[in-house]
């Protein structure tokens, strides 16, 4: 796989389209040097070869270099629609005074996404919600559009970071791309999932209406693993506050620690059962670690779809 991507230079490029073409152009090296070697280096231009299509469009010096069939991809194909929803909702801004927060990460996914999706003539979308829709657009194909994407995703990020308390709806959120989306399109989320415990059955029957709709659906739980998960913090008092409604606790970490451990690893595990029993792919990403987990599991799920 590639390298970790080193935030601090990727930065220093400035546009959001070209953070992703560098998170792309590792990914696909690595690629060529992990056992997925041939995969998808072809995947740019190129789809499988099905038996009995035509032979006229098959690349002959492909089949050459790989000895696998491949036929050319023109501009009007479009394979896949992808709707990318991301979750902007106050607890996404974790950790506040970090660069790397929940929320910024899952903007480059999404980013890196949309390169990948650029590049295989796929239509692509996205949604960005709070306590409701704050953005959505359709999914197209276009350079123009793709552009535009990358414009409001920087846009809403910048503006997301600058406001604070902003409550999430999660399960009105997907009620309504379950609508607005057409059928048969590919739904990734991205979500800290930090929603009131006492809704998870509303997030449960969203899921379930994404799903009666046609639509394939990845669920990318993101977090800050060593923190939320582990609470791996130092033995001294806490003042911790509610990034959504401002409430505060002091508490003593080790004190609660197990305990905390316990029901939240409860609670993300039946989130992950019932996606499992609706036969949506649930995959938790820590933002430390680098895009490659999200972007190959996009890779193996659109092979599995065509």
């Amino acid at each position: 796989m590639a390298e970790k991507i080193n935030r601090q230079k990727l930065a220093s490029f400035g546009n959001l389209d070209l953070l992703a073409k560098q998170i792309v152009e590792g990914f696909i090296t690595g690629l060529h040097k992990s056992p997925f070697h041939g995969f998808s280096v072809e995947f740019a231009e190129h789809r499988a070869y099905n038996k009995g299509e035509s032979t006229r469009h098959i690349d002959w010096k492909l089949f050459g270099r790989t000895e696998k069939l491949f036929t050319k991809k023109y501009e009007e194909e479009t394979n896949l629609r992808c709707q990318i929803v991301i979750d902007c909702s106050s607890s996404m801004l974790f950790p506040l005074k970090e660069e790397q927060t929940k929320l910024r990460f899952s903007t480059y996914a999404a980013a890196s996404l949309i390169e990948l999706l650029k590049r295989q003539r796929d239509a692509v979308g996205i949604t960005l919600f709070t306590d409701k829709l704050d953005i959505h657009t359709k999914a197209k194909s276009s350079t123009r559009h793709h552009l535009y994407l990358y414009s409001e995703l920087e846009k809403h990020l910048k503006q997301y970071t600058e406001n604070s308390k902003k409550s999430t709806s999660t399960a009105q959120s997907l009620h309504d791309v379950a609508e607005l989306c057409p059928k048969r399109s590919l739904i990734i989320i991205f979500s800290d999932l930090l929603d009131n415990p006492e809704k998870k059955n509303d997030f449960f029957e969203a899921l379930q209406h994404l799903k009666h709709n046609k639509h394939e659906v990845v669920v990318f739980h993101v977090m800050d693993k060593k923190r939320e998960l582990d609470f791996e913090l130092e033995n001294r008092p806490y003042n911790l506050i509610d990034m959504e409604t401002g409430e505060k606790i002091r508490l003593q970490p080790s004190q609660l620690k197990e305990e905390y451990q316990k029901s939240v690893k409860e609670y993300f595990r039946s989130i992950e059962l019932k996606c499992t029993d609706y036969k949506i792919d649930f995959v938790p990403v820590d933002i430390q670690n680098g895009y490659q987990d999200v972007l190959l599991k996009y890779l193996l799920k659109r092979q599995k779809l065509f």
